[in-house]
């Protein structure tokens, strides 16, 4: 640990935090050999009367599921017992020893936290993962998972990373970057060496430990001596991963024949059982005895159930100085001895390593394992199954066909380039349709994911064409795909194009029916919408009729996450804003139970919109923060580019300029170079809303015409199209003001939305005469409601999960204003000031600055008291959100577990937030809780 002050300093805070009951995580990377295994050896070292789980990721056997949290778990198995029941059967599964399946990873995840709290339950618990870039990907999910939500366990979780490898993305937790050591701590270990011979030692090693090391323990007796030839070591340090490597290599090379065997043995398996090890030793002629020479040269550490290396390169040595006969017969050993302990997922990857060609039985097997793991919500897995499956085909359409199954399970779980480099390789032409439908999905996948919108739902719809009729539910799912395709890219006439080869099918009736031609304000020309064009307009009615057993599917059939996507779409351009967050939200559920973890954040990014368009600010927030980590953790740039825009938004009404260039300048970098309208369009209403809070209206109409121009169709700019007009009419454009308020208003009477049409009624009033804006202004109000939704809760029946209705805070507030300042550039200062008062109070309670700040002038030039006021949430707004959310699913009776099940947290931060809440609160029960949130 010389050198290592630093990364000490910070691991043992971590360990002395964990020891007063707190929780941490810290991911540790940096080259191979740089000492990361050795800050984990330490700190086990140091963890005192901690418990202490380790896992150890294998190159071999990165691809088989939940294999390193099996590793992880091996020591307190026992405990799933004393998970609730769900999460039991969802690990059992998981680990192979039930064939059920798991519908719900967050499931897995959610027990992973309990296990890890349940194992620290007597004490502090230290979790290491070593080399985590050959952890299987959903260990390594569910791990990272678990260790962003620890709070108040006491569990420190550390992760070694080697950078650079293939599969080293852990992601969200802090990092630890491990450096080569300074000249002082690198000379320290080389004592006894003559300085010129140390000096070249260390310009070799760059300051790397492990070279240091082994080049040092290397050297001849004559090197030792100082009689160091020019050649002797390389000039630079290009080789230096070679030449540590070839120091592992020779202290394997001079073990006894049977010891190597048993050592290749330990290497090929992913266990690190010591009895499977020794079953699948002793078809090959070694035994227990055997390991002796390994272990008295510290190349292995044992225990009674345990075998393990003491460096990852070690292990690889011992794997890759084998010849490729003694590998395959130790992978066929191990698949002998797996077979017979029920582990045939194990099973068949190792009957796979030990093929050298095309073998029909073992890719059936690997088939099998695939399903298995997509079952298990293993997507990664199930992806790397079917690939390596499809290398040991021989039928060129049967190979075909498990390459597009690997690429899709690819883009399901969020690998979007994997699946490109998979459709790469499919033999074309491709005979089956059903395969070619498939085919087309995963090119579409990688073309939305990072490329054209446009060219996806092009791709879509060749492939649909192709398809016919003769395979019309493969033809009726690719138009679907191409539909979402082209709403992304913000394209209505290719959306009405591709819904136009089937409208009799509802969920593409509704586009045909929207997004046809003579359209309320479709566009002349010159591109000026003119609202004036309603003869021939798109049958409003029939896509309302046609969008209800959308929605009455949603709620009773077991719809796929496209359909649900796109009805919560069709609900939100029509204004159905507690519909669609409704459907929104049965979509996450979906993707969360099916574990279809790449399109989570797209189905989240529908929640944040709904929420967005009901005034939940806070809710969009939390959703959108959520949903932009997932889709950067998966490389999803064309989700994170509409996920930025969309968290823009409210950064906007809050006024936060800074935050609000940040996001949309990435989000526009990417999107418009791709045609990416919707995100662009977004991007663009964020920064105009900003511009107008600011008060700078020409720099505001400036950014929401562009915005306008980005998707074109009115129905796709509808939402801005409010602070369009208010922005003209601030900049003296009263034409242009006009004519937006037109469009407003003719799809306002069309879809008869209350909301939609409060924002059609505030427009009319700030472009009509003064003789009847009064009208416009309190008929606005009137359809607002209260802001908490009255008008759309009395109308539609319709109610959020606060109990309150579907209005808009934001949107009643503005209307407020602009009446006020209407009121008192009459002069009618008292009426004014009431309408100036109720728009301060909700600016306020919404963190709407800029805002607030234009009611609190124009209400003391009313004549009104200005003094600053807080938001009027009572006690509850002393605490953070988490624990807001805790104490509201507390008063409902809900115990500790059932909390933390709900909110992802284990049931010991729910403790914690609780114990933290109630002095917070002046309260001293739940039943005092209960009875204060009631009031």
């Amino acid at each position: 640990m010389r050198g290592r002050s630093t990364e000490r300093e910070r691991i043992g805070r971590l360990l002395a935090d964990g020891r007063r009951g707190n929780s941490g995580a810290l991911l540790i990377h940096g080259e191979a050999g740089i000492g990361k295994s050795a800050l984990l050896d330490w700190a086990a070292g140091q963890a005192g009367g901690s418990r202490v789980l380790r896992v150890e990721g294998i190159e071999s056997e990165m691809e088989l599921a939940y294999g390193g949290l099996h590793q992880l778990f091996l020591p307190v198995l026992d405990l799933v017992d004393s998970l609730p029941p769900a999460q039991a059967d969802a690990l059992r599964a998981v680990f192979g020893l039930t064939s059920d399946e798991v519908r719900d990873s967050f499931t897995v995840g959610l027990a992973v936290l309990t296990m890890l709290s349940e194992a620290a339950a007597d004490g502090p618990l230290l979790c290491l993962v070593d080399d985590a870039q050959w952890v299987d990907r959903p260990s390594v999910d569910m791990l990272t998972f678990a260790a962003r939500r620890l709070r108040a366990e006491g569990v420190v979780m550390l992760f070694a990373v080697r950078d650079g490898a293939p599969g080293a993305t852990v992601k969200g937790l802090p990092g630890l970057l491990v450096e080569g050591l300074d000249r002082t701590a690198a000379a320290e270990l080389l004592t006894g060496l003559p300085p010129y011979v140390a000096d070249r030692v260390m310009e070799e090693a760059g300051g790397n430990p492990l070279a240091l090391i082994e080049l040092s323990a290397a050297l001849t007796p004559a090197q030792r001596a100082g009689r160091l030839g020019p050649l002797a070591l390389p000039e630079t340090a290009a080789g230096l991963r070679g030449r540590i490597q070839d120091g592992f290599l020779d202290q394997v090379g001079r073990l006894p024949e049977a010891t190597r065997l048993v050592l290749l043995v330990a290497a090929a398996d992913d266990t690190g059982s010591l009895g499977t090890v020794l079953e699948a030793a002793r078809e090959l002629g070694a035994g227990v005895e055997d390991l002796e020479p390994a272990e008295r040269a510290g190349l292995v550490i044992l225990s009674g159930e345990l075998v393990r290396f003491r460096h990852p390169l070690v292990r690889y040595a011992a794997y890759r100085s084998a010849p490729l006969a003694r590998r395959i017969a130790a992978h066929r050993a191990l698949a002998g001895a797996l077979g017979g302990a029920g582990q045939p997922h194990r099973r068949a990857w190792h009957l796979a390593a030990a093929a050298t060609g095309p073998d029909e039985g073992v890719a059936e097997e690997l088939e099998r394992v695939a399903e298995w793991a997509g079952n298990r919500q293993a997507m990664a897995s199930a992806s790397a199954a079917y690939e390596r499956a499809a290398q040991l085909t021989a039928d060129r359409d049967l190979r075909a066909r498990r390459l597009v199954q690997a690429a899709r399970k690819a883009a399901d779980a969020g690998q979007d380039q994997r699946c490109g480099a998979l459709a790469d390789q499919v033999p074309l032409p491709l005979a089956d349709q059903e395969v070619a439908a498939n085919f087309a999905r995963a090119r579409a996948a990688v073309e939305l994911g990072h490329r054209s919108p446009a060219a996806a739902a092009r791709i879509l719809l060749d492939s649909a064409d192709l398809t016919g009729a003769a395979h019309p539910e493969a033809t009726a799912s690719l138009l679907v795909d191409a539909v979402h395709a082209a709403y992304s890219g913000g394209d209505a006439a290719l959306m009405a194009e591709v819904a136009s080869r089937a409208p009799e099918l509802p969920v593409l009736a509704v586009p045909a029916l929207l997004f046809g031609d003579g359209v309320p304000g479709a566009s002349d020309p010159s591109g000026v919408p003119d609202p004036s064009g309603v003869s021939g307009a798109p049958d409003v009615p029939g896509a309302l009729a046609a969008l209800r057993p959308l929605v009455a599917a949603t709620e009773v059939t077991a719809t796929g996450v496209m359909e649900r996507l796109l009805t919560g779409i069709h609900c939100l351009l029509t204004g159905d804003h507690p519909t669609a967050r409704r459907v929104a939200l049965g979509a996450v559920a979906h993707c969360r139970e099916q574990g279809i973890s790449g399109w989570l954040p797209t189905t989240l990014d529908l929640l944040v919109r709904t929420e967005l368009a009901l005034g939940h600010h806070e809710e969009a927030v939390a959703r959108g923060t959520e949903a932009l980590r997932l889709a950067e953790y998966y490389d999803l740039a064309h989700r994170a580019s509409h996920l930025r825009a969309a968290l823009a938004l409210p950064a906007a009404v809050r006024g936060e300029e800074e935050q609000v260039r940040a996001l949309t300048e990435e989000a526009l970098g990417y999107a418009r170079p791709r045609g990416v309208g919707r995100a662009a369009a977004d991007a663009l209403w964020a920064r105009g809303l900003l511009e107008l809070g600011l008060g700078r209206a020409q720099a505001a109409l400036d950014e929401l015409a562009a915005a306008r121009q980005e998707v074109g169709h009115p129905l796709l700019c509808l939402p801005l199209l409010p602070d369009l007009v208010e922005a003209a009419v601030r900049a003296g454009r009263p034409e242009r003001a006009a004519q937006a308020a037109g469009v407003l208003d003719a799809w306002a009477t069309a879809l008869d939305r209350p909301a939609l049409g409060a924002l059609a009624a505030r427009c009319r009033a700030l472009t009509g005469p003064d003789g009847t804006a009064e009208q416009h202004f309190t008929a606005a109000l009137a359809l607002h409601g209260d802001g908490n939704g009255d008008s759309d809760s009395d109308r539609h029946g319709a109610t959020d999960r606060h109990g309150a209705g579907t209005g808009n805070a934001f949107d009643r507030a503005r209307t407020a204003l602009l009446y006020g300042e209407w009121l008192r550039r009459l002069r009618r200062q008292i009426d004014a000031r009431e309408q100036l008062r109720a728009a301060l109070d909700g600016f306020e309670a919404l963190g709407a600055r800029p805002w607030a700040e234009r009611a609190r002038s124009e209400l003391g030039a009313a004549g009104g008291e200005t003094v600053l006021t807080t938001r009027q949430d009572g006690p509850i707004s002393l605490l953070s959100p988490q624990e807001r959310e805790v104490v509201r699913l507390a008063a409902t009776g809900a115990s500790n577990r059932e909390i933390a099940a709900q909110l992802f947290l284990s049931p010991r931060t729910v403790g914690h937030h609780l114990y933290r809440a109630f002095p917070k609160l002046g309260v001293g029960s739940r039943t005092e809780l209960a009875a204060l949130l009631a009031a």
